[in-house]
């Protein structure tokens, strides 16, 4: 009978473990999904944003049109990428950065569009979304490190593939987008 109640009493434990393993996963999991969901809201009001912005600076300057078209490309394929998938947005979002730093260059390089007032709200309003960007993508990585910390530890570690564990990437500057911005007019 002793031998029973400390079977089931080890049984109890070890039960308890692994609930309070798998809430500690669901909760982490659903901490970045949350994260990510705010970066999300960002993104879209980004992408209406930028076909205002881009029709704007066409008036301008006309002969960019290979810059416009790659900010347009860029935002098109973010907004193709499925919505499950958070890596390739990363490396979507990462490319549209880029490319939207090339538009704020043309509005250096073009005195008439830096002072035109509709081109100056359009960039208040996108320098507005990158900052709650900035801030979301750094509650993102934050979520993202408790996760993956939990998860390459122990005692995650000793569950992570019973409980199917997900690692989630970073959301990091690519080294391209770390360079300045460079337009030659020649």
């Amino acid at each position: 009978m002793i031998t029973l109640i400390i079977f089931l009493g080890i049984l109890a434990l070890i039960a308890f473990f692994l609930v309070n393993v798998f809430n500690r996963f669901a909760t982490l999991r659903n901490l970045v999904k949350d994260a990510w969901s705010n970066i999300d809201v960002a993104l879209k009001r980004r992408y209406d944003l930028i076909p205002n912005l881009v029709e704007t600076v066409k008036g301008y300057a006309k002969h960019e049109k290979s810059t416009l078209e790659a900010v347009i490309n860029a935002r098109n394929a973010a907004m193709a990428v499925p919505s499950g998938d958070i890596n390739a947005q990363i490396k979507a979002e990462n490319q549209l950065q880029q490319s939207l730093r090339s538009i704020f260059a043309l509005g250096e390089a073009y005195p008439d569009l830096k002072a035109n007032a509709n081109y100056l709200d359009l960039q208040q309003k996108l320098n507005e979304i990158e900052e709650n960007l900035e801030r979301a993508r750094r509650y993102y990585n934050g979520s993202v490190r408790e996760n993956n910390t939990y998860g390459e530890s122990v005692p995650g570690v000793l569950v992570a593939s019973l409980f199917k564990y997900q690692h989630f990437n970073y959301f990091e500057a690519e080294e391209a987008s770390r360079a300045n911005v460079k337009v030659d007019f020649s």
